[in-house]
């Protein structure tokens, strides 16, 4: 099968499984199958796509020009393989853990759930392979409107509610912001194609370029950078699968995957820099990792706290795009994959203790770790790995950004970073220490807890393995991440 034909059939399979998963609806089991199945599939293909992949020579194929100029085109580059990898091989995990806690928790509409779920990961693999900003465009959305049912899941009044302000933020900024700066980059370029190096020097005044640069920033909602992130928070009403969905393999990764395709391929770095697009707009990330830090220390609904946290990694990524250096671009691309495995560890850590436990605030967890020890322990290595220690994958990406700061004397910025890492200390690792460590508020024991249902204990490990082994051998990503930063 030819490079194209498989580039096509990573994003249409999820499609097609979510249409089996609408028609087994009356036959979970034949239905889990599917989605198992689909994400095995997808898994495969965007791996032999991987393994066939050489950035020299560029896979792409054009499946319509609806406007002269305009066309729905599919390319696969180095950051989008990365981005690819880390969500096909995520959805596959994801819907093991899934599998187990949708059953235990009893929840109703399955059968939407998975097939959304599908359709979501399809639109997610659209954006990593889109090959020019129009088409990027119409995947982000589809994505938004994809995962809107997912956010509202529950159906309630606080379901609802939680779901209008995902939509109306993540609708609102795209119409709003971004659509108007693809009109204006379309006006001034010629094109939306993405290249090496920008296609905007020489055709944009400079003393615009910092103004249409923060309209690609802003109008990008799902980077979730202040002020624009209330959607991240709202949207923590969802099943932790979708969560786990939203931080970590989708909704989130596609917004600052988005940030660095237009870094790199609309404006390219060299503009950047030399008409100082960056100036102020890095300020804005700055405050984001710093504010979102500190709100996330007095949460103690658990998942609040881990939304307010992505919400402060999410920004480390921008403010690495921001930098415009190839260390910098180097420590964003890794942290898309190390944040991803890390923090969606966290998130089934937190689904295990509401499926086994019934607990959702961090003060009634004092002494669940004696019962829940699998789970907790994943947690520790999840904050660990987020904070940035060795030997866990997280250092990595947080080391390259340090460096780019030092790099172009950025020493306030560093001081931000280093800052929120000690603040990830602090938010994050007195929740297992409570776990093991502390006791129940009202004196009780929990010897009538259990672990988590097998499928969520396996998906754990599975990532919380993957934490370590990313130190030891990032190399997939670490390969595809020095391409990005243009260090070969």
């Amino acid at each position: 099968m030819s490079d194209q034909h498989l580039l096509l059939l990573s994003i249409l399979t999820p499609f097609a499984g979510a249409i089996g998963i609408v028609l087994l609806r009356q036959r979970p089991n034949l239905r889990e199958a599917v989605t198992l199945l689909s994400a095995t599939l997808v898994c495969i293909i965007v791996v032999t796509i991987f393994m066939r992949f050489d950035n020299a020579g560029l896979m792409a194929v054009d499946i319509a020009e609806p406007l002269p100029g305009l066309k729905i085109r599919f390319e696969i580059e180095s950051l989008g393989m990365l981005f690819a990898l880390v969500a096909s091989m995520l959805w596959l995990i994801t819907s093991i853990y899934a599998i187990g806690y949708m059953r235990q928790h009893k929840e109703k509409n399955q059968t939407r759930f998975y097939a959304m779920f599908a359709i979501a990961i399809g639109s997610t693999l659209g954006i990593a392979f889109a090959g020019n900003l129009i088409t990027l465009f119409l995947w982000y959305e589809l994505l938004t409107i994809s995962t809107y049912p997912l956010v509202a899941h529950a159906g309630n009044k606080k379901a609802r509610h939680g779901a209008r302000t995902y939509l109306g933020i993540l609708l609102g900024t795209s119409i709003g912001l971004l659509l108007l700066a693809i009109l204006i980059t379309y006006n001034v370029a010629g094109t939306l194609d993405f290249q090496q190096g920008g296609i905007l020097a020489g055709k944009l005044d400079p003393a615009w370029s910092g103004l249409l640069y923060a309209l690609f920033i802003f109008g990008i909602g799902k980077a979730a950078v202040m002020p624009f992130h209330r959607w991240l928070p709202a949207a923590m009403v969802a099943p932790t699968p979708v969560s786990a969905l939203l931080h970590a393999v989708a909704v989130v990764k596609a917004g600052v995957f988005t940030v660095l395709k237009v870094t790199i391929y609309i404006f390219g770095t060299d503009f950047i820099t030399s008409s100082g697009a960056n100036d102020w707009l890095i300020w804005f990330a700055g405050a984001t990792i710093l504010l979102a830090s500190l709100i996330a220390m007095i949460q103690d609904n658990l998942k609040m706290r881990l939304a307010y946290s992505t919400i402060s990694q999410l920004s480390y990524i921008v403010l690495g795009a921001l930098l415009a250096t190839n260390t910098s671009l180097l420590g964003a691309a890794l942290h898309i994959s190390m944040h991803a495995f890390a923090k969606i560890t966290l998130f089934f850590a937190a689904g295990a203790i509401l499926v086994a436990a019934h607990k959702t605030d961090i003060s009634d967890m004092g002494g669940l770790g004696r019962a829940m020890p699998i789970t907790f322990g994943a947690f520790l290595i999840g904050s660990l790995s987020i904070i940035g220690l060795p030997p866990f994958g997280g250092m990595w990406s947080k080391w390259y950004l340090g460096m780019g700061m030092v790099e172009t004397g950025q020493w306030l910025l560093l001081s931000v970073l280093l800052a929120s890492s000690l603040l990830n200390i602090a938010y994050l690792l007195p929740i297992p220490a409570r776990a093991f460590f502390g006791k129940a508020p009202d004196g009780t024991t929990h010897h009538r807890i259990k672990e988590a249902p097998p499928s969520c204990l396996v998906a754990m490990t599975i990532t919380s393995l993957a934490c370590v082994l990313l130190f030891f051998y990032p190399d997939p990503f670490y390969e595809l991440a020095m391409d990005i930063g243009g260090t070969k």
